[in-house]
């Protein structure tokens, strides 16, 4: 039988699945029911030629609909969601917001024709927003119907596979009283995390999401760390989802109202991620982090749906039961210890686009390289070969050789070449909580235990660098450059990254201090109305500065530490530095002068220095000067002109100060005389 496996990728044993039923019931909060009125299917759900049709229906599909039977499958629907303009937003809470409010509102702008039609033929269905798609049961009528329509563009699989599978570790209890053990775990030593926090950032102010077999909550070692848990009271509300709505037999049963762990394998991972129970037991990288969860596994069988499911619910977590969801509590980190292999069943590309929406939306999204190595390009099971995906491989714990389990690169399997995984992190022998009892401990090994140091270690640097929080591809930056790293030519790499241990091993401490430039603004200060910044984007389009300064400019830099020295220059352009740059904290400002207007000039930071000592490597910013352009698309024209009028005796603020053209703080006739005399000029 051709089917799909949800693999936790842990070494401990020889991992098989678990049965399932039918996924349709109480998960109200996951699905989107868009109301619309009945009316007939015509432009979107035109019929499309019967080839073509069966072309979008997954093989698992056809084969599984055969002689009449019933199978779940995903109509995804062909009108996607465009995240693009969340990179521009420079806050977490921004970006999150944005993305979820392009998904759902997304969602509820197309499905309601399909909905209407699922409804009215009483077909079962449940829609999910974070990818515009439809779960549905049908036969292989329906999948046809469905995917003759042109608004549907695949309809995929999505079957449950029964599995036998083992059992943990031998378990221990831990003593109640204060006693052994009383170190650290070796995986947390030999990343460095202890360093940081003697420095006092043990991952605080940070939340880290957990995907797996669910969590003991009331572990000794977990609960003072649960978002849901306020020392005196549980509120699991925004805090907890179950995505298992059809088991037979589970120790959890279905829809859980609270965290339950049906193995031992998430409470082990989250428990590396930030476990402490006070007593000696300091098994977690990140002890002043808190931790939320979702259960996307049946005893370690999961579904595309359910995986897509608990991505949905830590994108705009919502109470228990159902309701809003709140992007504000969205994550920071979220560990994810599973894969979903094609070789059963499951599309390379399924998984890509609520992966890539967690990255859009800030979230850093953890994920297990899988145990399939030591071969070449056996990194192949969604979620781990996607670009979106930081993917962890697995060290013997204590050495920086690669576990002989860890699965290497580069993907093929997308056709894409990428070098996998990203990083690595100690992943035999780790001892961690157990789902068995509160004090109960055990060790594995796998990529599933590289993966919660990895997330740990991220979550610290977020609590020393909150900076960073509102930039993923950042987090990547500093966590990849500042790896230990280690070299390896196999699997057709060499130097780093590599398709063996990507850029290399962990390292807390070094993540901590290194040196990055994290954002730019050019700066004027319009009269008595205040300081304005616009943004310069570090990649990319340069941003335009509208305003005239005399061929005067102010560019300020920030950097995730502290600076104390460090030059800059014009390296492209007309302009030139005046005077030496300024130092601030975290800030350095560098005037411009001489700067002519309808050209894009340069600055190039060099020998920047920091408090630690770290260098940052030459790094150019760019700005496009265009006077008049105040709505930034690098030309001049009449509806910059209409722009500045229509503001004109307004008071300067941030909403509006780019029209302020000559900078003086007032939006008066004379900005409007300046953008017209500016009319026609442009920038390539």
């Amino acid at each position: 039988m051709n089917a799909i496996n949800t693999k936790l990728t842990s070494k401990s044993r020889p991992l098989r699945r678990a049965v399932s039923l039918l996924l349709f019931a109480a998960a109200a909060a996951a699905a989107l029911w868009a109301i619309a009125p009945s009316r007939a299917l015509s432009q979107p759900g035109a019929p499309q030629d019967r080839k073509l049709a069966l072309s979008k229906i997954a093989p698992w599909v056809l084969q599984h609909t055969a002689d009449g039977k019933q199978a779940e499958f995903l109509v995804v629907l062909s009108d996607q969601s465009d995240l693009s303009g969340a990179e521009a937003l420079t806050t977490k809470q921004e970006k999150g917001r944005y993305v979820h409010d392009a998904l759902w509102n997304k969602a509820q702008a197309t499905q309601g024709p399909l909905l209407t039609w699922l409804r009215e033929r009483n077909i079962e269905h449940r829609s999910y927003y974070i990818v515009n798609l439809i779960w549905v049961k049908g036969n292989r009528d329906i999948a046809s119907e469905l995917a003759a329509r042109s608004d549907v563009l695949r309809v995929e699989g999505n079957p449950h596979v029964k599995n036998l599978f083992p059992q943990p570790g031998p378990v221990t209890e831990a003593p109640l009283q204060p006693g052994a053990p009383a170190t650290i775990e070796p995986g947390i030593t030999y990343t460095h995390a202890p360093q940081v926090w003697a420095l006092g950032f043990t991952g605080q102010n940070v939340v880290v999401a957990s995907a797996d077999t669910g969590q003991r909550w009331t572990h000794n070692a977990l609960k003072p760390h649960y978002r849901g848990w306020n020392g005196v009271v549980a509120d699991h509300d925004y805090n907890w989802h179950d995505s298992i709505h059809d088991s037979v037999g589970n120790p959890c049963g279905n829809d859980s109202p609270f965290p339950c762990d049906d193995f031992f394998h998430g409470t082990h991972t989250t428990g590396t991620a930030i476990g402490d129970d006070g007593m000696g037991n300091q098994i977690g990288m990140a002890p002043g982090a808190k931790w939320i969860g979702c259960r996307n596994m049946d005893q370690g069988n999961g579904t595309p749906a359910r995986y897509i499911e608990c991505m949905q619910f830590f994108l705009a977590p919502y109470p228990i039961g159902g309701g809003q969801g709140d992007p504000t509590l969205a994550p920071d980190v979220t560990i994810n210890s599973w894969g979903c292999p094609p070789s059963e069943g499951c599309s390379a590309n399924t998984l890509q686009a609520a992966v890539e929406a967690q990255a859009a939306a800030g979230i850093l999204m953890v994920v297990a390289a899988g145990n399939s190595g030591p071969g070449c390009s056996t990194v192949v099971d969604p979620p781990s070969l996607y670009a979106a995906s930081y993917t962890a491989g697995a060290l013997s714990t204590g050495t920086d050789t690669i576990a002989s389990f860890s699965s290497r690169g580069p993907v093929t399997i997308d056709g894409s070449g990428r070098i996998k995984p990203d990083i690595s992190a100690p992943g035999t022998g780790t001892r961690s909580a157990s789902n068995a009892s509160d004090n109960a401990y055990t060790t594995a090994s796998g990529t599933s235990m590289a993966t919660p140091h990895v997330a740990g270690g991220a979550a610290v640097l977020l609590s020393a660098r909150p900076i960073l929080h509102r930039d993923v591809a950042m987090q990547r930056t500093v966590l990849n450059n500042s790896a230990f790293h280690l070299n390896s030519t196999l699997c057709g790499s060499s130097g780093y990254p590599n398709n063996t241990f990507g850029y290399g091993r962990l390292d807390t401490l070094a993540a901590y201090n290194y040196l990055l430039l994290t954002g730019a603004v050019s700066r004027k200060t319009q009269g008595g109305a205040g300081t304005f910044d616009i943004n310069l984007p570090l990649s990319g389009e340069p941003g335009v500065e509208c305003r005239s300064g005399g061929g005067n400019y102010t560019e300020v830099f920030t950097f995730d530490n502290n600076v104390v020295s460090g030059s800059a220059a014009v390296t492209s352009g007309i302009g030139s530095v005046s005077g030496s740059p300024v130092f601030s904290g975290n800030t350095m400002t560098v005037n411009l002068i001489g700067v002519t207007d309808v050209q894009r000039i340069t600055v190039t930071l060099t020998n920047v220095t920091d408090t630690f000592s770290q260098v940052l490597a030459p790094t150019a910013v760019s700005v496009n000067v265009l006077i008049g352009d105040v709505n930034g698309n690098k030309t001049v024209n009449a509806t910059d002109v209409a722009l500045v009028k229509s503001h004109v005796g307004q008071a300067v603020t941030g909403s509006n100060f780019r029209e302020d053209v000559n900078a003086d703080g007032s939006l008066s006739a004379t900005d409007v005389a300046l953008t017209k005399s500016h009319v026609g000029d442009g920038l390539p």
